[in-house]
């Protein structure tokens, strides 16, 4: 019989090796997944994690797009870990991504075709403080009626995504778009265009303020009281309450800065690599966020490798898509896998494997 066993404390082994354990086994498992659907999974497998860095033919487009992918997903992440330290669970990044980015966008289309330095100051404001209410919601709600924040932050997520079909066709639609769905292209607005920072290498505000994030949250856990409260909130919350942490204005503090990190993430990519306001902007970042916050184990530096990782995912899918004909649903099978390896195998972290019968005493 096999039963699991309450460790003394966490394994640091285990908490290194997870990771590396989730990623190998979601290789295995997405394998067989992919030779289920009648494709050579050692080709898919490879066209995933190798040919967008190292296949000449199609890298010159690939790498720059690893920055380009990893931006929003580091950005939000980083504030999510945040709250998952303190065991406050923001899960509707996604929402406060897209209130960011119609904000973002609202300061963009309200000036246009004003040419000014301050347009995109003021956009990048906006977007932070979109993210930053639409997570104040929730946070009120948990804080005055004690709701619980997992639901009331993913339900905002569908209410979002109405209000970003709304203004797509209705207010913020462009026009001289001859009718269809869609802003004006913030690329072609250059007051209000986050264009790249050096040609051809994906880098742009976005990815700037995704590492200026990496750095400021390592400092804060690391260097900082607050970062002490969050993180002894998270290990014990009892104490937490003995120390003196006050249990409201952290749950404030860290559904703010997740929901501020995740608007900012909407507004660059609004006014960059999206380029404008439709119907489809969202394409899960806020979600997928979790996975990556997860995987570099709630940890600043980790994010960044993770963020990385998961973004090669995404242009290694999209490629596999394209050259496997594989479906856009399988891709995402294999990305949410990792999720699910990493916090099977988290287990272990905390418990330990026994066989034999339970002694009864």
């Amino acid at each position: 019989m096999i039963r699991l066993e309450k460790r003394p404390s966490p394994s640091r082994a285990w908490t290194a090796a997870t990771p590396v354990l989730a990623v190998a086994l979601t290789m295995v498992a997405g394998g067989v997944l992919f030779a289920m659907l009648g494709k050579d999974p050692v080709a898919a497998i490879r066209i995933i994690f190798w040919d967008p860095l190292f296949n000449e033919q199609f890298a010159s487009y690939s790498r720059p797009q690893l920055l380009v992918k990893a931006g929003p997903l580091i950005l939000i992440a980083i504030g999510l870990s945040l709250g998952f330290r303190a065991g406050i669970w923001n899960i509707g990044a996604e929402g406060q991504y897209i209130i960011g980015a119609l904000a973002g966008a609202g300061v963009a289309l309200a000036f246009y075709p004003l040419e000014a330095w301050f347009v995109f100051p003021l956009m990048v404001i906006a977007g932070g403080l979109g993210g930053w209410a639409w997570a104040m919601i929730p946070a009120i709600l948990k804080t005055r009626f004690r709701t619980n924040e997992i639901l009331v932050s993913l339900l905002l997520v569908y209410v979002a995504e109405q209000i970003l079909a709304a203004m797509a066709l209705g207010t913020m639609r462009n026009p001289e778009g001859g009718g269809f769905p869609g802003s004006r292209n913030l690329q072609q607005y250059p007051a209000a265009a986050n264009t790249e920072l050096i040609a051809n290498s994906g880098m742009h505000w976005g990815v700037v303020a995704a590492f200026v994030a990496v750095i400021a949250a390592y400092v804060l856990l690391n260097r900082h009281m607050l970062g002490f409260q969050i993180r002894l909130t998270g290990q014990s919350p009892r104490a937490a309450r003995f120390a003196g942490v006050n249990p409201n204005g952290l749950v404030l503090f860290c559904l703010g800065a997740s929901g501020a990190l995740a608007g900012l993430a909407g507004l660059f990519e609004v006014s960059g690599p999206a380029g404008q306001v439709s119907i489809d902007f969202n394409q899960g970042y806020g979600f997928t966020a979790i996975i990556v916050a997860f995987l570099g184990r709630l940890n600043p530096v980790g994010i960044l490798l993770a963020g990385l990782l998961m973004a090669l995912t995404y242009i290694g899918g999209e490629l596999a898509q394209f050259m496997l004909n594989l479906p856009a649903a399988a891709i995402q099978a294999f990305q949410g896998m990792l999720l699910f390896f990493l916090l099977g195998l988290d287990v272990l972290t905390n418990y330990r494997l026994r066989w034999g019968k339970r002694e009864i005493a």
